[in-house]
């Protein structure tokens, strides 16, 4: 086994941040996306079923079809810096360490880690520590917290310090799903979206589902989603009817949150509701899961079953007033060590 030196040795006081979220393929190549989603759907945090059921279904038939049907997906949303979610995910890194450089000089060091593919959390991590930091903030990029999601990122950081000899002080931010900065700009985007296009008949408030048996178990995510969604709607001014909480991203035959996005937005269109934004609060940045499942998947469903228009909220990205948000979280954890 091999164990690294850890905190320098030096003992500097330079205070690390690392920023976390999911990941996505390097590549949107079959190939690429079957690595990442063998590392994703490896994690027992993810799929709960007992390994000798779930390795024969993962193994001998998801990896075998998924890759490539996700390869396509892909490529619908592939730009020419690659990645949306990762090409995102480096502005706000990269903003962020902008706002510390210029109020803390050099004592502050960002770094982006992804839990599955790359930059993996394992090469943040070490980039940080030879960077001289000895005090080290985790923020995931979940403003919902979840077993499945957040929960790993605390994995896989105690899956990289269980080798280093000398240990960072160490937070992790847990959730910031009440957060007013993030909850304003939220509400902001919602509104400034409306301005340019106009007002829909109905907001639905689309969340990434989660098998049902994790909220009977006591997964807080649900009421997170739950809590964000009416902050928003109290800020945009919205009465009950004209707005709706849904999730999406299900898969497998086990019952998710309900209910359903894609379901909510046919039985909508089948009810003569012509008008649906969609905007997906538990999203740090777009990603797939907003821009092919939502923004199309989703937009063809409720036109096919009779609405008439149908908007895309994106998310708050690399948005000044999202960025200065997360500063401020960051600024708040990390006051008794600068």
């Amino acid at each position: 086994m091999h164990y690294h030196c850890g905190v320098n040795s030096k003992e500097t006081q330079r205070v690390g941040i690392l920023l976390a979220n999911l990941g996505t393929p390097d590549a949107p190549e079959a190939n690429a996306v079957r690595r990442f989603l063998s590392q994703f759907l490896h994690d027992r945090r993810v799929v709960e079923l007992p390994r000798l059921l779930w390795y024969p279904i993962l193994h001998g038939l998801i990896l075998r079809v998924r890759p490539g049907r996700s390869a396509a997906a892909y490529r619908q949303i592939w730009q020419t810096d690659g990645s949306p979610l990762l090409a995102i995910a480096r502005r706000q890194s990269e903003l962020l360490q902008q706002h510390f450089d210029q109020r803390h000089g050099d004592k502050v060091q960002v770094a982006l880690g992804m839990r599955y593919g790359n930059p993996s959390i394992t090469s943040a991590m070490q980039r940080l520590i030879e960077a001289g930091v000895r005090k080290l903030l985790v923020l995931p990029l979940y403003p919902q917290y979840s077993c499945s999601t957040t929960a790993s990122i605390y994995d896989a950081v105690s899956g990289v310090l269980k080798y280093w000899r000398s240990l960072p002080d160490l937070h992790i931010i847990r959730d910031y799903h009440l957060d007013g900065g993030y909850l304003d700009a939220l509400a902001r985007s919602v509104s400034e979206h409306w301005s340019r296009k106009g007002q829909p008949e109905r907001l639905l408030i689309s969340f990434h589902g989660t098998p049902e048996r994790y909220r009977r178990n006591g997964d807080p995510y649900s009421d997170q989603c739950h809590a964000t969604a009416e902050e928003l709607v109290a800020r945009l001014g919205l009465a009950d009817g004209q707005w709706y909480l849904t999730f999406q991203s299900r898969f497998g035959r086990a019952p998710w949150l309900q209910p359903y996005t894609d379901k909510t937005l046919e039985e909508l269109a089948k009810a003569g509701v012509r008008s649906v934004d969609v905007v997906c609060p538990g999203f740090s940045g777009d990603c797939l899961e907003t821009l092919e499942e939502i923004d199309q998947q989703n937009r063809r469903i409720f036109l096919a079953a009779g609405g008439e228009r149908f908007g895309y909220v994106p998310c708050l990205n690399d948005r000044p007033d999202h960025v200065t948000a997360l500063a401020a979280i960051l600024e708040k954890e990390t006051a008794a060590w600068l």
